[in-house]
């Protein structure tokens, strides 16, 4: 296992000399993508509708293309998941990314090439491990194995017998992957891609709690749920005992600050890293590139033609859209993608924020559609997210989930006000000083909300519930959304689903 170890260790950082390579001229990197995305495009039924072979600097493409979302985009898709080739790129499109996104109870498709795969998720995962090595040439990584909890895969709904099929992102990635991988990496493939959940996630404990893990990849909350049924199955106290040469967790989809102090008590060990991602199904974004920032780098040489639109602008009905060239630090932008899985302007519904133009480096901030805005607030996830880990700290309690919701003025004289439910994996020590905590955080770093809150103005002091244990998993069951990508909403402007969990609570 030393020489393997040595070997992929090898094979792996030959890539760094390429990243630096768009760090140093992320324009011309991204001129080149932008170029060879439109001579892909040309023979496509999208691309003859909005004249592709016409395209000849950015400025035809704005004029050409509009931006869209999944909604105006559906038709497009559809078309190509009934069968129809060359609708939206130029080779044959034999799988789709099935996304539930987390405003919307209907399901997305998003087309997966051949080029996506290879160039874009693929490559992801390569420069993940790269960066990792690079930073940290000790490691021993692949003197053991890897532990990755995949989705699940089904028939494409719109074409059950032709060759194309549907699944989460991470159970189509899995599923080609070449043969080599599976030694290396746990549990099975037939294991990883279990669509029962509760099924899934016993058999994964059982099959992996005897292996020699040295690194995991997945969505915090499910990670946790499988490391908390490996320590009851094993009867120990903590995941040292059962892997102790774990020294790194590859992890996305949700930020990891919430749930920080709860893997620190699940894994006590000094040299346990962590290391986040931003691998969506419509492509793979940023890596944390540095040891000591959580800052993402945007990965410009992955087939993806970037495009952005501040939010100041996302209600107007012809926003201004600009390129990375033109973007501006510590700015709350909008992502739109052009990219080597057939999207087109696409609007893919997260915002982020950059810290650094050079190199380009970001922070995730939220989604277009989650935030708490009733009163002028421009309440975002990124804040909320920061408010819940500053109390939580602070009164040694750990979460496991949490949503929130406006309480909206009912009647003359009445203030509004934040409605939160929060699942504590660990209570904290005084709740009444974690929602006082919760509060002032979130009136330090969003000066909105805490104009909005002067005096109870607009809006009075947060309401919080404590939410018994299990109470998410269970509505997300009910809704048909455990497991895979589907994530709890952690912000809406609605009621909806606060309701439906309000209503679960007193059942």
């Amino acid at each position: 296992m030393a020489v393997l170890n040595s070997l992929m260790s090898w094979l792996f950082k030959s890539r760094i000399g390429q990243i630096d390579k768009f760090k140093q001229h992320p324009i011309a990197v991204q001129d080149a993508i932008f170029k060879e995305l439109i001579a892909s495009g040309r023979e496509t039924e999208f691309g003859k509708e909005h004249g592709f072979s016409e395209i000849r600097s950015y400025e035809d493409f704005v004029n050409q293309v509009p931006i869209r979302n999944y909604d105006s985009f559906k038709p497009f898709i559809d078309k190509a998941m009934e069968g129809n080739d060359l609708v939206l790129w130029n080779t044959e499109i034999e799988w789709f990314a099935k996304s539930s996104g987390t405003t919307s109870s209907r399901s997305k498709y998003i087309p997966v090439t051949h080029e996506s795969l290879e160039e874009c998720h693929y490559k992801g995962g390569k420069d993940m491990i790269a960066i990792y090595m690079h930073n940290y040439p000790d490691s021993r990584l692949f003197a053991g194995k890897s532990l990755t909890i995949g989705g699940t895969l089904e028939h494409n709904p719109l074409n059950p017998q032709g060759t194309a099929r549907a699944g989460d992102i991470s159970a189509v990635i899995m599923e080609n992957l070449p043969f080599w991988s599976y030694f290396v990496r746990t549990p099975s493939k037939e294991t990883a891609l279990m669509g029962e959940w509760e099924a899934k996630i016993e058999k994964m404990a059982r099959e992996t709690m005897d292996e020699d893990v040295t690194c995991m990849a997945g969505v915090p909350t499910w990670t946790i749920v499988l490391l908390q049924k490996v320590l009851e199955l094993k009867k120990a106290k903590n995941i040292t005992e059962v892997w102790p040469n774990l020294e790194v967790f590859f992890h996305g989809a949700v930020a990891f600050g919430p749930y920080r102090s709860l893997f620190k008590e699940l894994i006590p060990s000094e040299k346990m890293r962590y290391m986040e991602t931003y691998n969506a199904s419509e492509g793979f974004f940023g890596i944390q590139d540095q040891k000591d920032s959580d800052e993402l780098l945007l990965l410009l040489d992955y087939g993806i033609f970037y495009e952005f639109i501040s939010m100041e602008e996302w209600e107007s009905e012809n926003p201004e859209v600009i390129p990375l060239a033109q973007v501006e630090l510590d700015k709350n932008y909008a992502l739109v993608i052009t990219t080597n899985g057939g999207l087109w302007r696409y609007k893919i519904g997260d915002t982020v924020k950059f810290t650094s133009t050079a190199p380009y480096r970001f922070r995730i901030s939220g989604r277009t559609k989650h935030f708490i805005n009733a009163f002028g607030e421009e309440v975002i996830v990124e804040n909320a997210e920061k408010a819940i880990e500053f109390a939580a700290e602070r009164t040694q309690a750990t979460i496991a989930n949490f949503t929130a919701a406006p309480v909206y003025f009912e009647g003359s004289g009445s203030k509004g006000a934040h409605e939160w439910i929060i699942e504590f994996q660990k209570d904290p020590t005084d709740p009444k000083e974690f929602n006082r905590l919760l509060d002032e955080h979130l009136r330090e770093i969003n000066s909105d909300y805490d104009a909005k809150r002067h005096k109870g103005l607009a809006l009075v002091e947060p309401i919080i519930h404590l939410a018994p244990r299990g109470l998410f998993e269970k509505w997300m069951r009910n809704r048909g959304k455990l497991g895979g990508q589907h994530k709890v909403p952690r912000l809406s402007n609605s009621r909806e689903y606060l309701e439906e969990i309000l209503r679960m609570m007193k059942e």
